[in-house]
């Protein structure tokens, strides 16, 4: 909104109030991400094996079996205890609870509730948060992954696993997207993608690291929750530093709000700015919000042609990253390697993928940043394909190939993950950004219920689901070529600001083909030639 970029450079937008919101910013990575794979850690599955009538100096199979190993044993008997091979004696959930064999879909069952609790929580917390705010859902994302967490500790049967699961997958993604969607507003645009990217590429990639370790220094699944859920009690304190969206006061016509949390802004980085200037920005806001719908909801996006062209692809976008990184995370096991070992390895990945993006995004383009990285997914994934096959064809399959494929798989996914998750929220008008952000991610963790049926085809034809994922990736970056460029412009507010954004751009226009151009002109040519003088967005971008 161009009243809130020239009233934020008044009041500072990277000065004392920014670097604050980015050090809480790092802190939501670090927590975000040891809840979000607390569903990983305490399912890791040890080696296994009956302990059924054992002999003497028996010694363990090499793989995980379900089959009693006495000599007097038969294929047909059953097992009713088994041993595990606990690596650096972390105890899991499954080993904990004998949910292995013919009681391993209980896991699975425990899995996938996490998932449907973050699809309902996501679209319901994004709901909440453009009527209530992103600050209160923020906190309270915060409190039901905490909660859901420490409820876990205390399942003993399946029922009260699957609850508690549901209660913790509720706040995955708010507990991130609201802080993301915070500090993105309030930041100089031409910081945010350095300054959001430095952030997750350093610390969520910290967390995913320490994450396995973590585990096993506290030595049980309950220990690994317990740990990591009680630093998330510190996130209702950010009500007290954090100040609202003033973007969203404005989309809901809170005028006199939005001008104090500016004001507050600007005592924080020591700027002095006149009240008069405060009162003209109430007035200006007022004046372009006169034919703004006040309660927009995310169904207003798709009321208008190129507002649901835009987010359809968004949506198709979000289910081909969000499934080629399933597969890809599933394609990493049974390789040889400490399960460990491996996640920490692949989470490597995340601060590598953030420095690209971080050298190239601000340069080429949200636009071709987000077809490129598709299409380099595309053809990391089908490299994979060929490399595996022959591989296989040959007989001769190593660990560190494998190893060494499903790191560089990681880290094509991740680029077109964390460009994609800016580029869905500068493209999303600000009265449906909360909504329509969470519904993007939601497509997404939707679609992974496919990722099991699409690997499964590789009974037919070994190299099949590389050929598919390979497909919809070249897809995805293909369709990305009609949605329009977000750099060096000023973020659609309303609906109407959204329907005409990047209105004369062509599928070809890039960011780096262009010249820096007034952003009001790219954003409504009508209203351009009124304010034609009044700012030019290169100034800040």
């Amino acid at each position: 909104m161009l009243e809130v970029d020239k009233m934020l450079e008044k009041c500072g937008d990277f000065s004392r109030m920014q670097w604050l919101m980015l050090l809480l910013f790092s802190l939501i990575n670090l927590l975000s991400a040891l809840h979000y794979y607390s569903q990983t850690i305490i399912s890791f599955v040890p080696k296994y094996w009956c302990a059924d009538d054992l002999p003497p100096g028996f010694e363990p199979p090499q793989k995980s079996s379900c089959l009693p190993q006495g000599v007097n044993a038969s294929s047909s008997d059953k097992c009713h205890s088994y041993n595990y091979e606990l690596y650096l004696g972390y105890q899991s959930f499954p080993s904990d609870m004998n949910w292995i064999c013919d009681e391993a879909w209980r896991l699975t069952l425990g899995q996938s509730m996490f998932f449907v609790g973050s699809v309902v929580g996501t679209l319901t917390l994004g709901y909440l948060a453009d009527i209530l705010g992103r600050v209160p859902i923020m906190i309270v994302a915060n409190l039901i992954a905490m909660l859901g967490n420490m409820l876990t500790i205390f399942s003993s049967n399946l029922l009260l696993f699957c609850a508690f699961r549901l209660i913790s997958g509720f706040a995955t993604d708010s507990n991130f997207l609201m802080m993301y969607i915070l500090v993105m507003e309030y930041m100089r645009p031409s910081l945010r993608t350095i300054g959001l990217s430095i952030c997750i590429g350093i610390f969520y990639c910290i967390g995913s690291m320490s994450a396995p370790w973590i585990a096993v220094l506290m030595g049980s699944w309950r220990g690994y929750l317990l740990v990591t859920s009680l630093p998330l009690a510190l996130v209702p304190l950010f009500y007290f530093i954090v100040p609202e969206s003033v973007q969203w006061l404005i989309s809901m016509q809170k005028y006199e709000r939005a001008a104090r949390c500016l004001k507050r802004v600007a005592k924080i980085n020591g700027r002095h700015v006149e009240e008069r200037e405060y009162d003209q920005f109430v007035e200006d806001c007022k004046l372009s919000q006169q034919s703004t719908k006040a309660t927009p909801n995310l169904l207003d996006l798709f009321k208008t042609p190129r507002l649901r062209r835009n987010t359809l692809i968004l949506f198709f976008k979000s289910m081909v990253i969000t499934l080629c990184y399933d597969a890809v995370s599933r394609n990493v096991q049974g390789l040889g390697i400490s399960p460990f070992v491996m996640f920490s390895l692949s989470a490597t990945t995340i601060f590598p993928a953030c420095l690209l993006l971080i050298a190239l995004q601000d340069r080429i383009g949200r636009k071709a940043m987000a077809s490129m990285s598709l299409l380099i997914s595309g053809i990391l994934i089908s490299v994979t394909c060929i490399v595996l096959f022959a591989a296989i064809a040959e007989n001769n399959q190593t660990t560190t190939l494998l190893v060494t494929l499903s790191v560089i798989g990681r880290f094509g996914v991740t680029v077109a993950y964390n460009s994609g998750a800016q580029y869905a929220t500068e493209l999303i008008p600000t009265c449906v950004r909360g909504q329509g952000v969470a519904a993007v991610h939601v497509m997404g963790y939707a679609f992974t219920f496919f990722s099991a049926y699409i690997l499964y085809t590789r009974t037919i034809f070994s190299p099949l689901p590389e050929i598919i994922l390979g497909l919809l990736s070249l897809l995805g970056a293909g369709l990305c070529l009609l949605l329009p460029e977000t750099l060096h412009r000023t973020l659609p507010a309303s609906l109407e600001d959204g329907e005409n954004f990047g209105k004369n751009e062509h599928w070809y226009t890039f960011s780096f083909m262009e010249k820096r151009t007034q952003s009001v002109a790219k954003l409504a040519p009508g209203i351009a030639k009124s304010q034609s003088n009044s700012i030019d967005s290169s100034h800040y971008f």
